[in-house]
């Protein structure tokens, strides 16, 4: 089996907004991300995500894109951009784009061109109908931030598909002129020395919108590999794939090197967990630990060698792990130390998304005027509509809103956690004065050296990256335990998910402690009392 460098390091994913502002204006910036770079060395990730940072009206935060080869002013140049890659690329670290070409915005030049005229060369780069013969709207298909996903356009005299925001018209991939340009640009990022692309919702480009078939449409995988042979096909390059509807089975069509489409994907059916199957992600359930166990031990194993799967607890989109399902309060460091060791020991290339590494919590709000994101916002306006009482609408968006990933990186006890010296365009998590990266390198059991000892560890042993798994299910429910073999070496996995103590038994032999998040921890293995959010790995003998 061929081995690829994306295989035994950890990616890190940046929020540009809101990780460093070098120039005081409460916005973070690509010369900030460049002044952090050795911080980024230190804790051992061998590339960076970085969330869009093209030219955009900045709609829905950057992925609004209106022009692909330019630089947001508020981000900085594109000579900014070429030194992040060359000084990130001195530190073994790769640039990996967000590739945002499900969409544009409705003020990139295509769009603008296609409005004029029904004969514009641009017209069919977007999906365009007519109002039906009674008036009505195309269709009843509905936008993901939403209400409908058709939108009138005065100027076009028809309507046009977005499901996003309405700024962001969906792009028509069934046009070869289309795709061309979009590898054009694709080309361009690559011969400036990036490392890769994450590639934004592309199980959404292929789409059926009058048969409202949205996503994993019938040219998809066509397409993907159109676009592989036509720019990162011949280069050693990741590419991942955003791709919400996958099966283990999905998965394989697009990671299995043999179909040359991707390097991986991220599958999300564990992030869903806590919300009440067949409603929306704000209407909330308590995660039950037993259906965790299933859907990880699932993509662990039907994977096997045919495909390569992403591991995460948190992204933009997404509410702080710690907040979410750890505890973010008497056993943070404990439970953030121990959601990265349950991680991080299995197969596959993790994502540490920024602040998860120091245990930066969700930032409550109590009104909706404290509130940024548009999906949040725009929810909130529908759900009062329908009769929802807007305490519980908040209490949703606690638990749920992408603001909580949003609020800037602490970075110690200063003034807006030394994010910026300007008001920042989100507020600083009040508790930045105790949660920052100043004091979790000061402190060498913090939650950031557990993070830099499973970066290591990754890089170190072929069992991590390459080991089968197998879940261990006489365990009680709150103990999810699981074993990782390679080549005759066996290592256990242990973790309590759980604020309360619970019992785990194994007879095996203990041959030596990998990592723990405790200390004083005990190897006698033979009815043990785990602690609140206890967590260790171990080799085991023969």
């Amino acid at each position: 089996m061929k081995k690829y460098w994306w295989q035994e390091i950890v990616m890190y994913q940046i929020y540009p907004r809101s990780f460093q502002d070098s120039n005081n204006d409460g916005i973070g910036d690509l010369q900030g991300i460049i002044s952090r770079l050795d911080y980024l060395q230190k804790l051992g990730i061998g590339g960076i995500w970085l969330s869009p940072v093209y030219q955009s009206p900045n709609d829905d935060n950057g992925y609004d894109i209106s022009d692909y080869e330019a630089i947001m002013s508020e981000f900085g140049t594109m000579a900014d951009m070429e030194k992040l890659i060359a000084e990130a690329d001195k530190r073994d670290i790769k640039i990996i784009m967000d590739l945002v070409v499900n969409h544009t915005s409705d003020e990139h030049q295509w769009f603008i061109e296609a409005r004029q005229s029904k004969t514009s060369e641009y017209r069919d780069f977007y999906v365009w109908r007519d109002a039906q013969e009674n008036g009505e709207l195309p269709n009843d298909l509905q936008s993901i931030f939403s209400g409908n996903a058709w939108e009138w356009d005065e100027v076009a005299g028809q309507y046009y598909l977005h499901f996003f925001s309405k700024k962001q018209p969906d792009l028509n991939w069934e046009n070869a002129k289309l795709r061309q340009k979009i590898y054009e640009m694709m080309n361009f990022w690559i011969d400036k020395g990036i490392g890769g692309f994450r590639m934004d919702v592309i199980d959404m480009i292929s789409k059926v919108p009058d048969q409202k078939i949205i996503g994993n449409g019938p040219h998809l995988h066509d397409y993907l590999k159109e676009m592989h042979h036509a720019t990162f096909g011949d280069k050693d390059l990741l590419t991942v794939g955003e791709t919400w509807g996958a099966t283990p089975e999905i998965a394989k069509q697009y990671s299995n090197p043999a179909h040359h489409e991707l390097s991986m994907i991220f599958q999300f059916e564990h992030v869903g967990l806590d919300e009440i199957p067949g409603k929306s992600k704000w209407d909330l359930r308590p995660l039950q630990i037993s259906e965790l166990k299933q859907v990880f031990s699932k993509w662990q194993t039907e994977l096997g060698d045919e495909g390569w799967n992403s591991l995460f607890w948190n992204n933009h989109d997404l509410p702080r792990i710690v907040s979410r399902w750890g505890n973010d309060g008497d056993y943070r460091v404990e439970s953030a130390k121990m959601l990265a060791i349950l991680l991080h020991m299995m197969k596959g290339t993790p994502y540490i998304y920024q602040g998860e590494e120091i245990g930066m919590t969700n930032r409550p709000i109590s009104t909706i005027s404290e509130v940024n994101d548009i999906e949040s916002i725009n929810m909130y306006q529908e759900r009062l509509a329908q009769g929802f009482e807007a305490s519980d609408i908040i209490h949703s968006i606690n638990a749920k809103g992408r603001d909580n990933a949003r609020t800037p990186m602490q970075w110690d006890a200063s003034n807006d956690a030394g994010f910026s010296k300007a008001e920042p365009w989100l507020p600083v998590n009040p508790n930045y004065q105790t949660i920052n990266v100043a004091a979790a390198l000061a402190d060498d059991q913090s939650i950031f050296y557990t993070y830099q000892r499973l970066i290591q560890l990754r890089k170190k042993h072929d069992l991590i990256k390459f080991g089968d798994f197998e879940l261990i299910n006489e365990t009680e429910a709150e103990v999810f335990a699981y074993r990782r073999t390679y080549q005759g070496e066996k290592w256990l996995i242990v973790s309590n998910f759980s604020e309360q103590s619970n019992f785990f038994t194994f007879d095996g032999k203990v041959d030596k402690l990998i990592i723990a998040n405790m200390t004083d921890l005990s190897l006698d293995l033979n009815h043990k009392l785990l602690r609140p959010y206890e967590a260790f790995v171990v080799k085991l003998r023969g």
